[in-house]
């Protein structure tokens, strides 16, 4: 046997379906896998081994799901989860659901036990779960079993294709242990394609919409999270500035529309004034969201006018609404409707829109200045100050991340995401994300050769799902500054139950003294002052590696208008 041979042979030896599993995902473009070890994936595990994979190891599965989201959030790339068999997969599932509901690409490889104890035969084996795979199917796209090693490669492939065709979301399978561990005959994977599904438009849906917006005098446009999802951004202002139409973002969307275009209602979706623009136009286009609770002002929007949805998801078309569907990548479908208005304008000699002899600039300055003049009315001053100080030193470009806290509740409706990103748990609304996601972005970021640094921002209550984190941070040197907002419990619910009853219930919390437990992780922390969060956060981005900032303060939110007030 030559030196080549044997070296050929030694390397089959070694391999197993792990390799199958590691050598695909890198084939299709992959450079970092988020997870945690776990008996039944040693053979993932010892396949990374000898993988150019990067592997970021986080502290609980929940976390690892948020990361691989965050991941995906801030690269573009397709976010890869290794699993463990039953409670290690279980525990994802809630980051999975946020995931699935926001529309993020990922492959979820999850472990299960031995072939020979699948079919909910009780043969006692450990982490066994009758049908685990079934517990997965609330919370993404498809599942599939793997019961040979010749179908690992052919099945990975499908799924990344599947993760990355709008509607995109994370996509799950799982590997038995033996199937992982045992020698292959499996030839070294070289290769591997997985292009998006195309997901056009159908041309007489957007000849119909255009039809009516060619003689619409009062169009409005409601940005949601499918416009970013979709890439769509570019043909979303040519829309609006032909059209003349405001454009008014959801939580998921910000950052879709100019923030100080002259046609931006910004993110006030949850403001009355802002709602009754909706209800006066006479075609409201929804791109990329359901008009759901939010973006509906919880659902007391109540449109005279007709409306067009657009949306890859077609469980979302007329959800809430009777209206023009078009089922479609909202990229596509922009692109094909911004052509197809430039032909339908131009023989009815231009946008006709006219709010009630207003201009939609004025109409927009206006209902603005209303927003403004509403929060004046409130007792504001300190939320107000603490978001623009940490808006001030942010930069243009850098990422941020947030958790389900009332400072991110301010920040769906008032953060200028600029040339940034701006991320949060909106699509299922679980505590925990924000930190775990800002460390898979701010290593993505890294590995992409971009800023690398990003904002992370919790309360007290959201912060503890995620404080073991602050090991993967250290252990990665992950850029993440992380802003904890400390009001000694659950704030949000605590606003709720006094309004609702009078008096909060269980709300409050103990907590560590987070500047000093950040510290024993070996991650530099400071406490200030509310008023000092800008001078702080400031230092805290210029620093490396992660990094704590701790105030206490009690934000408020502002008054809903949905009940009225």
């Amino acid at each position: 046997m030559t030196h080549q041979n044997a070296e050929h042979a030694t390397a089959m030896a070694l391999r197993n379906g792990g390799d199958l599993v590691v050598e695909t995902l890198a084939a299709l473009g992959a450079r970092t896998v988020f997870g945690i070890p776990g008996q039944h994936a040693l053979g993932l595990f010892d396949a990374l081994s000898r993988s150019p994979l990067h592997f970021v190891s986080s502290r609980v599965e929940n976390n690892a799901a948020f990361a691989a989201d965050g991941y995906s959030r801030a690269t573009g790339e397709v976010g890869v989860l290794f699993l463990s068999t039953g409670p290690g997969a279980l525990t994802a599932l809630a980051g999975l659901q946020e995931a699935n509901a926001t529309g993020v690409p990922m492959i979820v490889v999850a472990s299960q036990i031995p072939l020979e104890g699948l079919g909910a035969r009780r043969k006692g084996m450990l982490h066994q779960l009758d049908d685990q795979k079934a517990s997965a199917a609330n919370v993404t796209k498809s599942q599939r079993l793997i019961q040979h090693a010749s179908g690992i490669p052919s099945a990975i492939q499908d799924a990344w294709t599947e993760a990355v065709s709008s509607p995109q979301g994370p996509v799950w399978l799982e590997i038995p242990q033996n199937v992982l561990l045992d020698k292959i005959m499996v030839p070294k994977v070289e290769d591997a394609l997985a292009e998006p599904f195309d997901n056009p438009p159908r041309v007489e849906l957007i000849r119909e919409a255009v039809s009516w917006l060619s003689v619409a005098q009062r169009p409005v446009i409601v940005a949601g999270g499918g416009t970013r999802r979709g890439r769509a951004e570019p043909w979303l202002l040519s829309i609006a500035e032909k059209l003349n139409a405001p454009v008014v973002c959801s939580p998921g969307g910000n950052g879709a529309f100019p923030w100080n275009h002259e046609l931006s209602l910004q993110a006030w979706v949850e403001d009355r004034h802002v709602t009754e623009v909706l209800e006066d136009a006479d075609v409201l286009i929804v791109v990329g969201s359901s008009l759901g609770e939010v973006t509906s002002n919880y659902f007391t929007l109540t449109p005279r006018g007709r409306i067009i949805q657009i949306d890859a998801e077609p469980r979302v078309l007329e959800s809430n609404r009777p209206a023009l569907g078009i089922r479609a990548d909202a990229g596509q479908a922009l692109r094909a409707l911004d052509s197809a208005l430039d032909d339908a304008l131009d023989s009815a000699g231009g946008s006709a829109a006219n709010w009630h002899g207003k201009t939609p600039q004025e109409l927009v300055k206006e209902t603005l200045a209303k927003v403004k003049s509403r929060l004046d009315e409130q007792d504001l001053g300190l939320e107000r100050t603490f978001l623009a100080d940490i808006r001030s030193v942010v930069p243009d470009d850098m990422q941020t991340f947030w958790d389900m806290t009332i400072a991110a509740y301010w920040g769906w409706s008032c953060w200028d995401a600029r040339e940034g990103e701006f991320h949060s748990a909106q699509g299922a609304g679980g505590l925990g994300y924000g930190y775990p996601a800002a460390i898979g972005g701010a290593l993505g970021l890294q590995f992409q050769g971009k800023r690398d640094r990003v904002l992370a921002v919790s309360g007290d209550g959201s912060s503890m799902y995620s404080i073991a984190e602050l090991a993967t941070a250290r252990q990665h040197n992950a850029p993440v500054t992380w802003l904890i907002v400390d009001d000694g419990g659950y704030g949000i619910l605590r606003e709720y139950m006094v309004d609702a009853f009078g008096k909060a219930t269980h709300t409050e919390l103990a907590r560590p003294d987070f500047v000093k437990l950040a510290e024993s992780f070996g991650v530099p922390a400071r406490r200030v002052a509310p008023e000092d969060v800008g001078d702080a956060l400031k230092a805290a981005l210029a620093g490396d590696g992660p990094n704590v900032v701790v105030v206490d303060t009690l934000l408020k939110m502002f008054g809903p208008t949905h009940l009225g007030i």
